[in-house]
């Protein structure tokens, strides 16, 4: 089974909805409009929730693993992998459009378990904007 994996962003709404619809930059919808278009399954990589369904409700927040030391984001990484071992399949592709602070802690784990991809791996946010554009 595909699955992809979508960073958080930091332009939100202000109230509590669907996690697919309180992100709102332009990175994040375009990104949102591929996922939907070439996968069944996706979830969120949330800096404050972990691994969150498009579905789920959740409140807006201000955070980002930006700020975080090392420890807290091996800590976040750590959160995240326990909730995949519960949430994600045994085996199949995962997709991750994610930036490095997001992949960082994460990528081992992801690809002693599945085949991943990450095809915006080294390009600059204007980049990443054209790439989504682009692969509709």
């Amino acid at each position: 089974m595909d699955f992809y994996l979508v960073s958080c962003v930091g332009k939100k709404c202000d109230r509590a909805m669907p996690a697919k619809d309180l992100y709102v930059s332009e990175w994040f919808l375009k990104a949102r409009d591929y996922v939907e278009r070439h996968a069944d399954v996706w979830f969120i990589l949330s800096a404050r929730f972990g691994l969150v369904k498009p579905e789920q409700i959740i409140e807006p927040y201000e955070q980002t693993l930006n700020s975080m030391s090392i420890g807290e984001r091996r800590a976040w990484a750590h959160q995240v992998r326990a909730q995949m071992e519960a949430q994600l399949p045994v085996q199949g592709r995962c997709v991750v459009l994610a930036g490095s602070r997001y992949r960082e802690f994460l990528m081992e784990y992801l690809s002693s378990r599945f085949t991943t991809e990450i095809p915006m791996e080294r390009l600059a946010i204007g980049k990443q904007l054209q790439w989504l554009g682009a692969n509709r």
